[in-house]
């Protein structure tokens, strides 16, 4: 028996503030296009770096939050803030105790530019220079502080650092929560703000970014033979998870059943994953048992797919030994970038739309596909349709350097 028996969570709300767009609405809309975010950065400080290109929030997260509240806010605890409060609204401001309302939200860095503003204050200015705001601002739980705040959320602030993942972790964490009756409504998801010199230098001497500074909306390219490295993004995302009582107590719309998650490590490498995949196969089937759905189910999965030389192949392998060939893929970085810690949570957003639209989002830059890669993988707009009786099932893969991974599982909502 699934764990899952104790009690269906489903969401009721989404947030996302993204490279394609300030909401979900523009977000989605320009997946579905097959829209790219990267662009070439002009900042003064990337002269001197060998990578020029990034995929920067579509949207300035000041211009929602407001400039008194953000000058005590981290940016990635800005775009948090944007991400929840669409959330919120678009679950309908729901009515609930606040010792049964949880928030679990996290940043993969945390805050990284806090951080390096208040080192320069104090090389430059002195101790007494820098802002009294600094810690709660470079902290990783610091977003899951602030949302606590803003929504009045008592039954606990989590914040799950695990990298890449750490977005989709969180999600997994916000289910358990309420299938434990610690919460009947759980605020999750992830953030990232790391658009800056240092990780843009740090990231390229380990040779994990793509140098194509002269062609950015062709940078990311996941599964495709020409891939050279990930591309930066940033932006958040957020779901609002509730019991199937709660919601339907109040007549809450209901765009899908959370109805699992799978971890597993790979223990292996600090920044490289497993090369057979095992542990990547691990967590996808550990995420079908935990959500009781059949591998027949999975219509389709966002991949983690980083358009990473050693990443993607992994993946594509596991995907294949887990489900099979005829589950669409989707590998919606080749358009965002790689948002870090906000990934998953961006990703479940993108996935739980598809299952509501019955349509897979393109992979765009696809002009060679890498050899053995036996994935379904679409390239063009995609629908999905059932292929029996039972509720069609999506799933959303993230993984962390560390050799954390995360797989997430959401089905079709029936009465």
């Amino acid at each position: 028996m699934s764990n899952n028996d104790q009690g269906s969570v489903v969401v009721t709300g989404l947030g996302a503030t993204t490279p394609l767009g300030g909401d979900v609405a523009s977000t989605w809309s320009a997946m579905l296009a097959g829209t790219s975010g990267v662009r070439r950065l002009t900042d003064d400080w990337v002269e001197n770096l060998p990578v020029k290109i990034a995929a920067p929030a579509a949207v300035d997260p000041v211009e929602v939050v407001g400039r008194v509240q953000a000058r005590r806010m981290d940016r990635c605890e800005q775009l948090a803030m944007v991400a929840a409060r669409e959330a919120w609204a678009d679950a309908g401001s729901p009515t609930v105790d606040p010792w049964r309302f949880g928030v679990t939200v996290t940043s993969g860095i945390g805050g990284i530019g806090s951080t390096l503003t208040a080192y320069d204050a104090l090389r430059e200015k002195g101790w007494n220079r820098i802002s009294p705001y600094t810690v709660p601002m470079l902290m990783p739980n610091g977003a899951a502080g602030w949302l606590s705040i803003e929504f009045g959320a008592r039954a606990g602030s989590s914040a799950i650092v695990s990298a890449c993942a750490s977005g989709a972790d969180s999600i997994g964490y916000g289910i358990d929560m309420i299938r434990n009756g610690r919460a009947d409504v759980v605020l999750a998801g992830g953030t990232e703000a790391a658009i800056m010199a240092l990780n843009v230098g740090a990231f390229a001497a380990m040779r994990a970014m793509s140098t194509r500074n002269d062609d950015p909306s062709h940078a990311s390219r996941p599964f495709d033979k020409g891939r050279d490295g990930f591309v930066l993004g940033e932006g958040a995302a957020a779901l609002v998870l509730e019991s199937e009582a709660h919601a339907r107590a109040r007549g809450a719309r209901i765009y899908a059943v959370a109805a699992g998650a799978g971890y597993s490590s790979d223990a292996y490498h600090i920044s490289h994953g497993a090369p057979d995949g095992s542990g990547v196969a691990r967590a996808m089937t550990n995420a079908l048992s935990d959500s009781g759905v059949a591998p027949e189910q999975v219509v389709h999965v966002n991949a983690h797919a980083t358009s990473t030389p050693e990443g993607d192949p992994l993946e594509a392998i596991a995907i294949f030994d887990v489900l099979g060939a005829q589950t669409v893929v989707s590998a919606t970085k080749s358009m965002t970038g790689h948002l870090l810690g906000g990934a998953g949570a961006v990703e479940s957003v993108a996935s739980i739309l598809a299952l509501r639209d019955r349509t897979a989002p393109p992979t765009i830059n696809v002009d060679d596909l890498d050899d053995d890669i036996k994935i379904d993988l679409a390239t063009t707009q995609r629908a999905l349709a059932p292929r029996d009786d039972r509720p069609m099932a999506v799933l959303n893969d993230a993984f962390g350097f560390g050799g954390h991974n995360v797989s997430l599982v959401f089905t079709e909502y029936r009465d």
